[in-house]
């Protein structure tokens, strides 16, 4: 993003999305926001509950999947950065599209920050589509507006087939 000043980033809002089908999957969740919390520059500012979903893909375990809304002060590449360095500490390991994963962090929205580049894309470009990610994240950031589409969250989620998604008792 040439031209932006990375000395200094006011605090901007980011909505990150979670997901895990391998192993103990809502120790692996609760950590890795535990860990993403330890960050400097990242603040929560609401979590979502979580819910088991059926898998896209290959046929594979169900997941467990929730959002997190973020104060940071970074840029988006930045906090992307640090996203992948948290799926690597917790082992995941690219190798099949839509396969299987340990941990899944994706960064969904920025503020009202539009980002096409070929390693980042904002909003991300499937969320629109995905039931398991606008639930979790209408539970916490309904009014949201995707700036793409210019809808707020709780009118995309009308969109989907939410019969996949289902609360993890117990949250």
């Amino acid at each position: 993003m040439p031209g932006l000043d990375y000395t200094y980033t006011k605090p901007r809002r980011s909505a990150i999305a979670l997901g895990s089908n391998i192993g103990d999957s809502l120790t692996i969740l609760e950590a890795a926001i535990e860990t993403l919390l330890k960050t400097p520059g990242i603040l929560l500012e609401a979590r979502s509950n979580w819910y088991k979903t059926k898998a896209v893909g290959p046929p594979q375990p169900d997941y467990l999947n929730g959002c997190v809304t973020l104060v940071v002060e970074m840029l988006p590449q930045q906090l992307l950065e640090i996203l992948l360095g948290i799926e690597q500490q917790f082992g995941r390991v690219r190798q099949e599209r839509w396969g299987p994963r340990i941990l899944d962090l994706d960064l969904l929205l920025f503020d009202d920050f539009i980002v096409d580049t070929p390693n980042l894309q904002i909003p991300h470009p499937r969320m629109r589509d995905r039931a398991f990610v606008l639930v979790p994240l209408a539970e916490i950031a309904a009014d949201w507006l995707e700036p793409l589409s210019g809808c707020v969250i709780k009118e995309l989620l009308k969109e989907v087939d939410c019969s996949d998604v289902h609360l993890l008792m117990g949250n």
